[in-house]
């Protein structure tokens, strides 16, 4: 039964100003995002790294920047706490501990470049709240930067841990690929998982591919300027490919899919006898309240109601969203016929987990 007003239980004063406190700073912080945003992609944070104490004028000048918005950005930084500020001398500081997650040098390290995705949530607010009034979902082809930041942000985890450290999650696959296997990357978007393996094993041979034709060309372009050739990539639907394999990987890509379960059934059937598919998805739980403190938590309820769960659902799909997580993969694998599952975390990729298993052998 509903509770009228005067049913209500009392206010407690105290906790509604620690609240109203906590609501302030999800607004700072918001825009704190946007300003870290614009700092990763101008390069300001690696221009400052490089300087001593400087003034407004000497770090826009070595960014090549205008100094009116450089120095209202410093602002910014300055009252966020990002960079410190000598009001005598009119300096300002990044502190070397703070570029140490927010240059590009910094590698898997570099939080500010998860920011522009706030940006780009940003883009399809209306969309989104359209979606809420009348179901359906928000299209691919309304987010033209996602692709883009996403290769890049997935760039610095392949460049620095895929062969050294996700591909020896897998006993003895290293040795496989040096003597040379067939591999399938399934959603490859720009192409650099294949790409990066390719140029690590010569003697293997790997396939790449994505519903994504831009994707795929800028895939193609830069196997054809690195010079790989043991490495191909095909538009192609996920749950439409075919071939068999001795490896197929899939990274944070199943659970976007229109048709996750199809697409790991054919996973499943494509893999050669001791094939190994190897998969990396959000590191969630399934059942939303263990979740609760998840040092990442509001950030994927918010990617997949702006952009995981919306997308799917836009192409008629199943649109799993946060629903998608360690024991949903794992019945789902177990449906699509895979045998025993093992789970494993990598240092430096605090978003998702890596799931190593292969077909299950017949009865």
């Amino acid at each position: 039964m509903t509770r009228t007003r005067e049913q209500q239980a009392p206010v407690d004063p105290a906790r509604q100003e620690e609240f109203a406190g906590e609501v302030v700073d999800v607004l700072n912080k918001g825009v704190l995002a946007l300003l870290v945003s614009v700092g990763h992609q101008t390069r300001l944070f690696d221009t400052m790294a490089a300087l001593p104490p400087a003034s407004s004028e000497d770090i826009a000048e070595a960014a090549g920047l205008h100094e009116r918005y450089v120095r209202e950005w410093l602002g910014g930084m300055v009252v966020g706490g990002f960079v410190e500020y000598d009001a005598d001398s009119g300096h300002y500081t990044l502190p070397p501990e703070h570029a140490a997650s927010l240059v590009e040098a910094a590698g898997t390290d570099n939080l500010a470049a998860l920011m522009p995705y706030i940006a780009l949530l940003g883009e399809v607010e209306q969309d989104v709240v359209r979606c809420f009034r009348e179901g359906g979902g928000v299209p691919y082809s309304r987010y033209p930067r996602f692709q883009a930041l996403q290769a890049a942000e997935t760039a610095r985890v392949y460049d620095e841990a895929l062969v050294d450290t996700i591909v020896p999650l897998v006993p003895g696959l290293t040795e496989r690929l040096r003597a040379g296997v067939s591999a399938l990357d399934v959603g490859t978007g720009h192409g650099r998982a294949p790409l990066v393996l390719a140029e690590a094993f010569p003697e293997s041979t790997f396939h790449g591919i994505d519903r994504s034709e831009e994707g795929v060309a800028r895939a193609r372009a830069e196997a054809e300027r690195r010079g790989v050739r043991n490495v191909g990539y095909t538009v192609a639907d996920s749950a439409g490919f075919t071939g068999s394999y001795d490896l197929v990987t899939a990274f944070d890509v199943i659970h976007d899919l229109a048709e996750p379960a199809g697409t790991l059934a054919l996973v499943a059937r494509s893999l050669r006898e001791g094939g190994t598919f190897l998969m990396g998805d959000m590191d969630a739980s399934s059942n939303l309240e263990e979740n609760i403190g998840h040092p990442f938590g509001p950030a994927l309820f918010g990617f997949s109601v702006f952009y995981c769960m919306t997308t799917s659902l836009g192409t008629g799909g199943a649109g799993l969203g946060t629903v998608w997580g360690r024991q949903t993969a794992l019945r789902m694998l177990d449906e699509a016929g895979f045998g025993p599952v093992d789970i494993r975390s990598v240092e430096g990729d605090p978003l998702n987990v890596y799931y190593v298993t292969g077909p299950r052998a017949a009865a």
